[in-house]
Parts: structure tokens; sequence; C-alpha cells
């Protein structure tokens, strides 16, 4: 990188990373203090995203709204759908914007250095200067509004993110989840619906949107990231002129709020739809699910992934095993969920019923116990690992980028420590050190800390009620 194009920001950390093939530069905006990573390398297929903290204090769905409407116009680009016009007319490889429980983002990728820049200019110019704020239709548009189809008709509410919403509140599994981690955050900003709940979606007023846009789309609460071949100082100078350098520093609170860990279990029992049609008998879904530490702790999350594996993710596992056996339900599963700032660990059976609970928990626990006591086939944990370490070694993502998946997972560290941009994605000392305590008690211990003695825990029964549907 040429440092003589990128005199507005201050240089953090500039080095060679063998892991991410890549020279890495971290550097932070002088003026705004925008924070930006960047992975120099010579894969074409560069990407690009910016991103910003929005954590929400209730379930309106302002940062979903705000997420669909600035991609409807903005300054420099003032058609009606600009999103729809990339979508069709560029050459790009990925081009999407997502909205998570605690952070927005708007990432692009593309193989045509052409592409790439003027991709990089319609998401900047909609993220810091939306049309929003000239026509409040957009907002009545994606969000809600009340229509009336015939004058002696009845009022109705309509909306992109409104009718989005109601799909995934009538979704079994997206209703699971969304009251999992519900359950384990009551008072912190997981405990809201960052999408938004249909039932308090039209709760949002257009200037408490806009407030929320004000607040939080500041260059001083923003991730930029780029990841590729090309001239990236070239790039950086450009985003510094065009947009950075139109802001001043304005520090934002927006660090999402830590739940404090519970004194004891929370048993809750709660319901999701479904139709006249389905029956309720065999179709409970029974959940067993632990706040695990921080994010941050990276070597426990990894760790937790290949415990999870050894656990109940691989075949003839002794927990997914014990309750297969048992019958409480036709499907057993876990997962070790991050991405946030106080990860979780669950554990599912599916297609249960309600009086399966206390055999259920008395199944996990004395499964867990047995594991602490007699160990855990270390064959399993080694298998569990090298599954990790070979994806981590392929970057094979699929259909997906290479860099965009690096980046989104960047954030999983980044978002909560300016200090670590990389610590989530440049791992490779991480699993020589997993692998040198298989043949320790590590992770027994884990299960012991963070499953067994651990009060920060909910048991959530999820039982199928017909009628809650419109």
């Amino acid at each position: 990188m040429n440092k003589d194009l990128v005199t507005a920001y201050d240089i953090v950390e500039e080095r060679r990373s063998d892991d991410l093939n890549s020279n890495v530069v971290v550097l932070k905006h002088k003026k705004t203090g925008a924070r930006v990573l960047v992975l120099e390398n010579d894969d074409d297929n560069k990407t690009f995203y910016i991103g910003f903290r929005t954590p929400p204090v209730d379930s309106t769905g302002v940062a979903h709204i705000i997420e669909h409407t600035v991609l409807c116009g903005s300054e420099e680009f003032p058609l009606k759908d600009p999103f729809i016009e990339l979508a069709k007319g560029s050459l790009n490889t990925f081009l999407n914007a997502m909205t998570y429980p605690d952070k927005t983002v708007y990432p692009v990728c593309s193989c045509n250095d052409k592409d790439f820049q003027n991709l990089m200019h319609v998401y900047l110019d909609a993220v810091f200067r939306p049309n929003i704020y000239k026509e409040e239709k957009i907002f009545k548009q994606e969000g809600w509004h009340y229509e009336m189809e015939e004058e002696d008709g009845p009022l109705t509410i309509n909306g992109v993110v409104y009718n989005e919403m109601k799909g995934a509140f009538s979704s079994p599994d997206d209703v699971l989840d969304r009251k999992i981690q519900n359950s384990l955050y009551p008072d912190s900003t997981y405990g809201v619906e960052s999408g938004g709940d249909p039932e308090n979606i039209p709760d949002l007023t257009y200037e408490g949107f806009l407030d929320f846009h004000k607040r939080y789309y500041h260059p001083s609460n923003s991730y930029i990231y780029l990841y590729g071949d090309g001239d990236m100082g070239e790039r950086l100078k450009w985003i510094d002129e065009h947009y950075l350098s139109n802001y001043d520093n304005a520090p934002v609170e927006s660090y999402p709020t830590f739940q404090k860990p519970f004194d004891s279990l929370k048993l809750i029992k709660d319901y999701y739809p479904i139709t006249d049609d389905e029956k309720e008998e065999d179709n409970t879904y029974l959940s067993y699910n632990y706040v695990v530490d921080k994010t941050t702790n990276i070597e426990l999350g990894y760790a937790f992934q290949v415990l999870d594996y050894a656990l109940c993710q691989g075949q003839g596992t002794p927990l997914k095993q014990a309750l297969l056996d048992a019958q409480i339900g036709t499907e057993v599963y876990s997962s070790y969920i991050n991405g946030i700032l106080q990860p979780y660990y669950s554990i599912v059976a599916k297609n249960a019923n309600e009086a399966d609970a206390e055999k259920f928990e008395t199944i996990i626990n004395d499964t867990l116990k047995d594991i602490v006591k007699n160990g855990f086939d270390k064959n399993a944990l080694y298998a569990g690992l090298n599954i990790l370490e070979f994806k981590y070694k392929e970057a094979d993502f699929g259909n997906y980028p290479k860099g965009l998946v690096f980046g989104l997972n960047a954030f999983d560290s980044w978002l909560y420590d300016d200090n670590m941009p990389l610590d989530m994605i440049e791992c490779g000392e991480v699993f020589k050190k997993l692998k040198s305590l298989i043949e320790t008690d590590y992770y027994e211990k884990l299960i012991e800390t963070y499953l067994l003695n651990n009060n920060h825990k909910s048991f959530l029964q999820l039982l199928p009620k017909k009628g809650l549907q419109e």
C-alpha cells in the first residue's frame, strides 16, 4: 500500500499474515475515528463492506427497516431502487445487506475493478446520504403503513419489512431461535428483536426512524473492510475525500449491553403457531441453553465447536444418542452461536412432547456428568478439530467469496474490541493449542465449568398452539 495515499489515516498495524495469505493493514481515520481493516492479496474477487453497530432498544425493527430504506435511493444515486438495478446490471459476485442483533453490514464483491469501485460508491452514498430524509414514503413503503383497499374495507397494515417479519414469526425454527435468545438475554440488546416484531413494528415513528439513522450511521461508528487485489491506497484516499472527510469525530455510545448472569436456571414455556390441520402431539421443541463467556474469548469459542462435535454433532455421539434412545423427539441437534457479545450453546430436541421435558433435562445432565467423570472419546475430539482446521486451511466457502466470509467473521471479534480485528480469522495457533489439549482433561473441564456449573442458562419448552396465526 502506498502510504502517501493514506495520510488521512493512522496506520495502527501493518504486517504479513501467512494464515490469510495477505498483507494486513489496520487503520483508523484521523478525523472521524472510522475503523478500517485491509487484507491485500492477489485475489481478484474483491470485497468491500461498511458496517455499523446498531443495537436496538425495542422490537420495532428500526435497524432492519433502515437497512432496507437506505438502499432506496441516495443523493448521488436518486433511483427508486438502485439495489435492484445493481443486482440486474452489475458484475458483482455478491451484493446484499444484513441486519444482525447488534450490527448492520453492507457488503459487495466483484472481480471487475470499475464495477467494484461503482459498488463501493453506491453503498457509501446509500448509508451516508440516503433519500430517507427527503421522502417519508420510503419509510412507509419499506417499514409499515396503513392501507384500505376499499372505502368500507378493513384498515390493514402493510410494508416490506412488516410482511417479511410476519413470515419469519410463523416459522417454528425461527420462533425457537428468537425465543432462545430472548430467554438468555432479557435485560440486554439481545432480548429484543432487531428484525422487528410485527406486533411492535407499527410503534415506530418516522421521527424515531430518522433519529436512529442519525445516531448510528456516522463514520465514528463505522467499520470499513477491503479485501483483494488492486490499489487499496487509492481506494482509501477516495473514501476519505468523498465521504469521511465531510464529517467530524462524533463518538457514539453503541456497545451492546451486557446481560448480567442469572442466579439460577430460567424455566420458560412458550408457544408457536400451527394451523388447524397440524397436530399438537409430537410437535414440541425442547431446548436447553447456556451462555458461554464472551465472544472475544477466541480459544474458548473454537474449543466449544470441537466439544460440540464430540458431544452431539457427530454420528453416535453420547448426548445425541442418549436422547434418541430415550425417544425424545425425532431430531436432536445442538449449536454454538457466536457473533454476539455473549455466545450461547443450545441442545434441542425437535418433534418431542411436553411430557418429555423432565426426562430431557435429566438425560442431558447425567450424560454431561458421565463425560466429566469418564472422559470424552478422544477420537471424536480429534475428528471435530480436524474438520474445523481443514475448513480453516482450505478457506473454501462454497458459493460465497473468500473475502466476504473473512470480513464477516472478522466482525465477530472486531465489533467488541477495536484491538481484535483479526483474532477470529487468524487462528492457526489456536488450533495447534486445542490439539495439544485433547489428551488432557481440558474439554471435560469446559463441560464442568460452562455447562454443569453454569447458572446462566434456560430451559425452553416451545409448544404448538392453534389459533395464534391471524
